[in-house]
């Protein structure tokens, strides 16, 4: 994951400024001023674009999406109130960045899944990678435990019984294959594909990355019974903020589960 993102400190510390002195803050309930949304550029950002050029004004929402390229950030916005609200994330990635970071961010309405797949330029089926691979995985705890719980679900890995969402390569108890680890940031995995045999990839920077998650992936996550729906989220205690729930209540309308349908073709999945 980086840690740039498209929106500069100085855009964040004016936006907080005008916010501050308008007295209708990205945390506050007054439903006069705009509500501030990070979000990462796919699909996420894109929906809220959807939202706002279509749906937003009719409900009297003065909605602002602000894009990032990492993982990080918006959150560590959210709770210092730079933004209103964040959307990208899912709920044991959440978690765990809370438990690290000492944050209270909360989740408010859950909107689609990205399912995480396996991709090769080398190979087409998984069966067909060969003995002593390399297979790129995010480095970020729960992404890493997700992409080996998916290499597990599809025979290529056994797991320790019983093992979480902090499993490592090292609570890996069958590998026959003799598969070799190469953990990144989760936005590199894509761009390693061509230094590696197999990666496992995050769906936002799939699709990013002009990869069909639908089509292109060897193995898919199953969005049955799946805990890794993304959500909208706030600090804790702005979750009754009238643009909050306008925004959530948008998030999840027909229209919106019309438009993910629509625009990504299965490789992003509405969860409402």
């Amino acid at each position: 994951m980086r840690n740039t993102a498209k929106i500069t400190t100085a855009v964040l510390a004016a936006g907080a400024l005008t916010l501050g002195l308008t007295a209708c803050g990205a945390g506050s309930s007054s439903t006069d001023g705009p509500l501030i949304v990070a979000a990462s550029p796919v699909p996420h950002a894109e929906i809220l674009d959807y939202v706002k050029d279509n749906l937003a004004k009719k409900e009297g929402l003065d909605l602002q999406v602000k894009e990032f390229t990492d993982y990080v950030t918006p959150n560590t916005a959210t709770q210092d109130g730079s933004v209103g609200a964040n959307y990208f994330q899912n709920q044991p990635y959440l978690d765990d960045f809370n438990k690290k970071n000492g944050t209270d961010i909360v989740p408010v309405v859950t909107v689609h899944l990205e399912p995480l797949g396996l991709y090769s330029h080398k190979v087409k089926k998984a069966d067909d990678l060969k003995s002593g691979a390399t297979v790129a995985i995010p480095n970020d705890t729960v992404n890493e435990a997700r992409a080996l719980k998916l290499l597990a679900a599809n025979g290529l890995i056994t797991l320790k019984d019983g093992v979480g969402n902090e499993a490592t390569p090292s609570d890996i108890t069958k590998n026959p294959k003799n598969l070799k680890f190469k953990e990144l940031e989760a936005a590199q995995t894509p761009r390693s594909l061509d230094d590696v045999d197999a990666a496992v990839v995050n769906g936002n920077y799939a699709i990013e990355s002009d990869l069909k998650p639908s089509k292109d992936a060897l193995v898919l996550e199953s969005p049955k019974d799946n805990p890794y729906g993304n959500f909208l989220a706030v600090k804790k205690g702005n979750e009754d903020d009238p643009r909050v729930k306008k925004l959530a209540k948008l998030l999840t309308s027909p229209e919106v589960k019309k438009f993910i349908q629509d625009k990504y073709a299965g490789s992003v999945l509405a969860s409402f």
